[in-house]
């Protein structure tokens, strides 16, 4: 732990007992790492909505990070400080500059990306150290993932008091709001300031707790970075639908009954999910968490009605994922828009135009980009705006990344590196900025992220980026002196302003628009 040898211990009360952190005195900050949050999702909670954690007796120690969820290493790319892999994982981890009188701070809860299969407090770009030195308490929240945190099957939903199973990931997030507004006080925190902010999964994360009765009324402002809960990009399924899937896993496994499922070890578990080879199950609008679809709540206006901060980056994935490894010929691009979208294949090519291999590459990656995240992130924005008096502020982050110290390494699809394999063909050269690329930016933790050459220009970048960030944090509106001026976006504006985040950040009317429009009634969204 980066502790070192310049702190000291120091005490804080919260409702279940005493906890024990560190105060460093090079940094001025307080952490406490690794606190409980709810009971251990462990035996007959094992699929259960978190349930309220008891009193403890004593001084609990939190001073290192606690297990992380389950979960294998999916993006090999992905660094942990968490104290090895558990069920038992529904731990919190808070940074705060507060002195001894301090009263009244901002409050950031950030929750990681992954996908939902993957992720943790722990991980260093995620670092709340940062953001405390700009005045704000900082919390990461660890949550239920993959089969742990999503598996929907129709006995789980019998035996629950709301007749729904599933989401108990997005449960687990609830329960971490819940804690933070009655605990936070004892950090400096204010309870009324809390704002919500999450990287792909995490974003997704926050358009649901925006949407769902159980969390809305916790928050005041929230930040999505590349990801909303609206069709394609991990959307809930009806109910009977995701238990059937459930259903269907456990008889395929041999373990038909939730008796059964229970029984099993945590090895049990964790190898017959992996062999099954699913990339976790679906949300689930479960009448509880989810009344109905994040579409549906946020058309009737009844999500979270508070300032919201998103946006995504340049070329969040690759044209080759559209191009299916098909060479950037004028003949492959226009017979895979075919495929695509035989009805439509021509305004298509319109939006996403061809010509030079240069520009069917920058199609393709637009392609991609929108149709794996960007659509459903521009779509969350633009219900917000139309359903909500709250300003909006729409971001582009285009900063490409500098090269990697070691030569040896690839960038991964999670945001880390990999090892390059002994016949891996050259990566092609990135045409913008590649997905999660921007958290250690926005977050003020490009210290560290060891792996690339950082240079003047990206702790530029992450200066203004993080200074944004925290000024939406602070007050709603991200604007400051000596920062560009980043305007609001307007209900009905039809080239609503754009901040694009680049060495020179500057607002722009947005390009693009046209192309969502479009993937609005491709996806059946309107």
């Amino acid at each position: 732990m980066a502790q070192g040898n310049n702190a000291f211990p120091v005490q804080a009360t919260v409702e279940q007992g005493t906890i024990e952190g560190n105060y460093d005195t090079k940094t001025g900050i307080q952490s406490y790492l690794g606190i409980p949050y709810a009971k251990p999702p462990v035996g007959d909670l094992r699929w259960k909505a978190p349930q309220p954690l008891g009193m403890w007796k004593g001084v609990k120690k939190t001073k290192k990070f606690g297990p992380r969820a389950v979960q294998a290493p999916v993006f090999g790319d992905m660094r942990f400080r968490s104290d090895g892999v558990s069920e038992d994982c529904l731990y919190l981890n808070v940074w705060t500059p507060a002195k001894r009188n301090t009263t009244g701070l901002p409050v950031l809860v950030y929750f990681y990306g992954g996908g939902f299969v993957a992720g943790d407090g722990s991980e260093p770009r995620y670092d709340g150290e940062s953001m405390a030195k700009k005045g704000i308490v900082a919390v990461t929240v660890n949550y239920r993932l993959n089969i742990f945190g999503f598996f929907a099957h129709p006995e789980l939903s019998e035996e629950s008091p709301y007749k729904g199973s599933g989401n108990y990931g997005l449960l687990d997030q609830s329960a971490a709001l819940h804690w933070v507004k009655k605990n936070i006080a004892a950090f400096g925190g204010d309870p009324d300031k809390i704002t919500i902010a999450g990287e792909s999964a995490g974003s997704i994360s926050v358009s649901a707790q925006m949407a769902s009765p159980l969390s809305r009324d916790l928050i005041a402002g929230a930040i999505g970075e590349s990801g909303a809960a609206i069709p394609p990009t991990l959307p809930p399924t009806p109910l009977k639908e995701a238990e059937q899937i459930g259903l269907d896993f456990a008889k395929n496994a041999g373990y038909p009954t939730l008796t059964e499922l229970r029984a099993l070890s945590t090895q049990e578990i964790y190898e017959i999910y992996n062999e099954s080879r699913r990339f976790g199950f679906p949300q689930t609008v479960d009448g509880y968490f989810y009344p109905k679809s994040l579409v549906e709540i946020f058309e009737a206006g009844e999500q979270a009605q508070v300032p919201l901060l998103l946006g995504w980056n340049s070329a969040e994935i690759p044209g080759m994922a559209f191009m299916q490894g098909q060479p950037y010929s004028d003949e492959n691009y226009v017979a895979k828009v075919k495929e695509a979208y035989p009805e439509d294949y021509e305004k298509v090519l319109k939006l996403y135009p061809h010509g030079s291999p240069k520009e069917i590459e920058l199609s393709a990656t637009a392609l991609a980009s929108d149709r794996f995240i960007a659509y459903s992130t521009w779509k969350w924005f633009d219900l917000h705006r139309k359903h909500s008096e709250q300003p909006v502020y729409r971001y582009l982050y285009s900063k490409l990344r500098p090269p990697l110290r070691d030569q040896n390494l690839v960038p991964g699809l999670a945001g880390g590196t990999m090892e390059k394999g002994p016949n891996a063909p050259e990566a092609p050269k990135a045409v913008g900025a590649p997905h999660a690329c921007e958290i250690e930016y926005c977050m003020g933790n490009l210290d560290l992220v060891t792996e690339y050459a950082w240079t003047k220009d990206d702790y530029k970048v992450s200066e203004t980026m993080q200074n944004y960030f925290a000024n939406f944090i602070k007050t709603g509106n991200p604007n400051a002196d000596m920062l560009a001026k980043w305007p609001a976006a307007e209900a009905n504006d039809t080239t609503p302003p754009v901040m694009i985040i680049d060495i020179e950040s500057k607002a722009m009317d947005a390009q693009h628009d046209a192309r969502y429009e479009f993937l609005d009634k491709a996806y059946g969204n309107q």
